[in-house]
């Protein structure tokens, strides 16, 4: 099943609007080439809402966030309301200052959204209004164990009957959960840490996944996860005693690259609960 939500953004090569931290705007347009998908990327308040209406996707990240920005952000995500589009949320660093805690906030009483995917402290800070996010990394005292998983299911379970979205919560183990149903991933490498914006990235290749699947939302934000995670795993079998972080990012990208059907179906790791 996972498979053909990959198949199927291939095969529709869906238009995703990035507003998107800087820090990682050409690695999130290069997964999602990647991926089967194609990126633009605007957050210019005059030109966002024109652009939104083109694709079938809109990425919101908030990882560097200026006034102007945000007001791109709440104009795009708007409009693609209005439209029926699928909207993400990428709530980079909420819990480490005020703006980006407000922020994210306000854009989810605001802005309906079809996926919200952070770490685990990001979420967090939304369920809870506040939070404990060391810089854009999760704080170690939240993190997802086999001791805590019980509890952290139930908690997104509850975080998405609450806001009608699915939430995808990423770490060591992932969850990708909707009131009913959360899958337990446990694809990826701790290495992939050592990369700035993998998250970024697969927040912008899981926009596409769900442009791709409307009517599978849940298994495509999951199948987007695995991706990933696999993606990681083969790249880090690529390496070679000479290479470092920064080939690492690149075969990630060409692993996503060669991805199909049958490699993620038989190489996604996960149970659903």
């Amino acid at each position: 099943m996972l498979g053909e939500c990959l198949e199927n953004v291939r095969n529709t090569v869906p238009l995703v609007h990035n507003i998107t931290n800087y820090v990682t705007v050409n690695d999130v347009a290069n997964v999602l080439l990647a991926c089967g998908g194609s990126p633009i990327m605007s957050d210019e308040p005059e030109d966002v809402e024109d652009i939104t209406s083109i694709c079938g996707g809109l990425n919101i990240n908030i990882g560097t966030l200026n006034q102007s920005s945000i007001k791109g952000m709440f104009l795009s995500g708007k409009k693609a309301n209005e439209l029926g589009h699928m909207v993400l949320l990428d709530p980079v660093g909420a819990g480490a200052s005020a703006l980006r805690t407000g922020t994210a906030l306000k854009l989810m009483e605001e802005i309906r959204f079809t996926v919200i995917r952070g770490n685990i402290s990001e979420i967090k800070t939304l369920a809870l209004g506040s939070g404990t996010t060391k810089g854009v990394d999760a704080d170690l005292s939240d993190a997802v164990t086999e001791d805590t998983l019980d509890t952290a299911i139930a908690f997104v379970k509850d975080f998405a009957k609450k806001t009608g979205a699915v939430i995808a919560v990423t770490g060591a183990i992932d969850l990708v959960s909707d009131s009913e149903r959360c899958y337990v991933i446990r694809n990826g490498r701790p290495e992939m840490g050592k990369i700035t914006g993998t998250g970024c990235q697969l927040s912008g290749m899981m926009t596409a996944f769900l442009v791709a699947n409307p009517d599978e939302l849940l298994e495509g934000a999951a199948a987007a996860v695995c991706t990933m995670g696999l993606a990681g795993e083969i790249a880090w079998d690529h390496m070679k005693p000479e290479d470092g972080n920064s080939t690492y990012r690149n075969r990630i990208i060409d692993a996503i690259y060669n991805m199909d059907r049958d490699t993620l179906d038989k190489g996604a790791k996960y149970e659903v609960r």
